[in-house]
């Protein structure tokens, strides 16, 4: 558990990484912003091309040797980013993160069966969840090394070279650490945990309206979460005249509120009385307002703004009342409702909005699933789940969108797209899911 935890963290943090970095990009190379959104297409494109030979794999060599082989893919392509980044060369950005983004699909695919099958079922819910809590922490954590190991300290277009020679030494380290987890995966003995035979036929689930509108409700989730954070330090630096540092602390709060009410989700959606969940609250807010204040160098006043915006992201969890469908319609329309603000609006309010998104994306993904395989059997299931992990392929086709109109009409246009994103899952809770044949 203690390899497989920092599995999770390691994957967790490459995807946020790559998303964050989209903004130095943009100025290393001069790009648009629709060319910089290729680097997170170039990452989630890997999801419909590799999730099917990932498991194939995973048939043939075992799902510890398919671990072991992400790892060293993540390796490779963090390595590739040094030549990239001393050329520099964008392709060959594209072509390391294609690399590096295979390897986070190998883990993936092979990571949470694994963690599910090392003990009994009856504690199997709790091994994920402490496994995906070691991810969002990660998912924090990245946006915020970027600021104090790419941003720290520069101006932008004269100190485009120096962000350019930083760029390589958090990816060599992330490399390292990898090849290291990859060593100890290897050395120590794991039980062997068989892959079943596949027999008869694969059952369709194309004849399963809630299915098919789930797997597009997954397409535009990811594309909206994906989206929101590759042009958050952008229009942050650029709509607001905030740094390019202190704009990637920011971005380290929006994926830092996906951790937070995920934190929420993980006891509210049992069913444990309420008096039993509010316990847990207060551990969950002391970890807003120190992570908050952390990641933006101990500023006190962010972490108590913070603090307060997961306070009333909790107080709209309630009106879910644990209901799956229920709570992601409510917090779907939130996160509609916050884009949209962030287009017709500025200043604080831009800042607060575009941030506290990421509280409200928490449990999107868990919720949009649950109910797309809802009252399925275990043939329909794995043809579901693939549908759906191909569909991650959203966040290869939104941000770029994004980033287009972006470019030709302004920052705060962009963020319409996902709000229209969030009103398609709004409809996907409320009435979407109940289609049935």
């Amino acid at each position: 558990m203690s390899v497989f935890g920092s599995i999770f963290f390691i994957f967790g943090f490459a995807t946020t990484f790559i998303i964050t970095l989209t903004a130095p990009v943009k100025e290393i190379f001069g790009l648009s912003e629709l060319a910089a959104q290729l680097i997170t297409s170039a990452f989630f494109i890997t999801y419909p091309i590799m999730s099917i030979p990932a498991g194939k794999l995973i048939d043939k060599i075992g799902y510890k040797y398919t671990v072991i082989a992400g790892l060293f893919l993540m390796a490779l392509g963090s390595f590739i980013f040094i030549p990239a980044a001393n050329m520099p060369s964008f392709p060959i950005f594209l072509v390391g993160t294609f690399i590096l983004a295979t390897g986070v699909v190998l883990l993936q695919v092979a990571a949470n069966p694994y963690v599910t099958a090392l003990g009994p079922d009856s504690s199997a819910s709790s091994r994920l969840n402490l496994t995906q809590a070691l991810n969002s922490v990660a998912t924090m954590i990245a946006p915020w090394l970027i600021s104090i190991a790419i941003f720290k300290g520069l101006e932008f277009p004269q100190d485009n070279m120096v962000a350019a020679a930083r760029v390589p030494l958090p990816f060599i380290v992330m490399g390292v650490f990898v090849i290291i987890v990859a060593i100890a995966l290897f050395s120590i003995k794991l039980p062997v945990i068989k892959t079943e035979k596949k027999t008869g036929t694969k059952k369709s689930v194309w004849k399963y309206p809630h299915v098919v509108l789930g797997a597009i409700a997954i397409f535009v989730y990811v594309g909206a979460e994906a989206g929101n954070a590759g042009l958050l330090v952008n229009y942050l630096r650029n709509s607001l005249n905030i740094s390019s540092e202190m704009a990637s602390t920011y971005a380290a709060l929006y994926w830092g509120g996906a951790m937070v009410g995920r934190f929420f989700g993980s006891f509210m959606f049992t069913d444990k009385k309420m008096s039993k969940k509010l316990t847990f609250v207060i551990p969950v807010l002391i970890l807003a307002f120190v992570s908050g204040s952390f990641v933006t160098d101990w500023n006190w006043a962010i972490g108590a703004t913070f603090t307060g915006a997961a306070v009333i992201n909790f107080v709209i969890m309630t009106v879910g009342r644990g209901k799956a469908a229920r709570t992601l319609a409510v917090f779907a329309l939130a996160a509609a409702i916050l884009d949209l603000t962030t287009t017709f609006t500025g200043g604080s309010i831009g800042l607060w909005t575009i941030i506290s998104i990421g509280l409200f994306n928490s449990i999107m993904f868990p919720n949009i699933f649950s109910l797309a395989v809802k009252d399925l059997d275990k043939a329909e299931l794995s043809s579901a789940s693939g549908l759906i992990n191909a569909l991650i392929l959203g966040g290869a086709i939104i941000p770029p969108l994004m980033g287009f109109i972006a470019d030709g009409a302004g920052y705060t246009w962009a963020f319409i797209v996902p709000a229209i994103c969030y009103m398609y899952i709004f409809f996907y809770a409320v009435k979407g899911n109940t289609i049935r044949r």
